[in-house]
Order: structure tokens, then sequence, then C-alpha cells
């Protein structure tokens, strides 16, 4: 990691769900740092306390990367099924 203080945007459960907002993140310019409690990881558990993996980013992108996150979580990047009929029925 650089110099940069680096603070939790937000802990998810297990490695996939943190690779998912990792990569999110990452796709809109901001870094990311994942911490995972080491047995945790060793033994690789997704659920519960060993499980957690916090998201951190550096403190000045902290700001827009609570944005991206709530988005996320308010499910405003999800796909809509209903667009490759409409699409499709349109030709």
């Amino acid at each position: 990691m650089t110099d940069d203080k680096w603070v939790v945007v937000t802990e998810v459960s297990g490695e996939l769900q943190a690779g998912l907002v990792r990569n999110l993140l990452e796709a809109q310019g901001i870094k990311v740092f994942l911490n995972q409690e080491g047995a945790g990881k060793a033994v690789g558990l997704s659920l519960g306390p060993l499980g957690e993996v916090q998201i951190l980013v550096p403190e000045n992108q902290k700001e827009a990367a609570q944005e991206i996150v709530d988005d996320y979580y308010a499910g405003n990047f999800e796909v809509d099924d209903n667009l490759d009929s409409e699409e499709g029925e349109s030709s």
C-alpha cells in the first residue's frame, strides 16, 4: 500500500462479494484494498465474523466510493432483464 490513509467503506461476507464490490469500485477509478481475518481466509470461510471482508479505500476517495457502494446496495447497477426481450421484439 502507499502512504495514503486507508478507511473502511463497507464490510461484506466472503471473498466473492468482496470481489464484486472491489471490481465495481476499481471500474470507477477507485483504489481498493481488501482486509480479511487471516484464519478465515486460510480456511475459506464466507460466513460469520471470520468470513467478513473489509473494503478499504484511500481517505481522499471515500466519499465517491461510499456513493458507489450505496448505489450498489440500492440496486442501481442491476440489469433490467426486459431490455433484451424488448430489443428482440422491435426488430
